[in-house]
């Protein structure tokens, strides 16, 4: 599954597995699709810098399965992507949301 995060603003999308796993972060119960109003965001934002500060370099579920796999040799195989790393777009879309006082909504993709 592909999320696509949207504002009125602008939108990007993002793997479900990472995406799913950052709107549990913010609070959110994961469901697509979904949004959280302009007037929720700031805390919303807030549980996510939280969420990341506690797992900073743990990488999202579907990255961890392709790490593990012992088909390809360590010198070949990309290193997994932060789910930090991940939220950098949706933190930044949160923040523009916020000061620009729009919803943020996802879906399917």
């Amino acid at each position: 599954m592909i999320v696509r995060f949207s504002t009125r603003l602008g939108a990007f999308t993002m793997h479900g597995d990472a995406a799913v796993t950052l709107l549990r972060a913010m609070g959110h119960s994961g469901t697509v699709p979904g949004a959280i109003l302009t007037a929720e965001l700031p805390a919303a934002l807030a549980q996510l810098r939280a969420a990341l500060a506690a797992h900073v370099d743990e990488p999202p579920p579907a990255d961890r399965d392709a790490w593990d796999d012992e088909s390809q040799d360590a010198e070949t195989r990309a290193p997994p992507i932060s789910l930090r790393t991940r939220a950098v777009p949706l933190l930044e879309m949160i923040e523009t949301a916020i000061a620009r006082d729009s919803d943020l909504m996802w879906e399917r993709s």
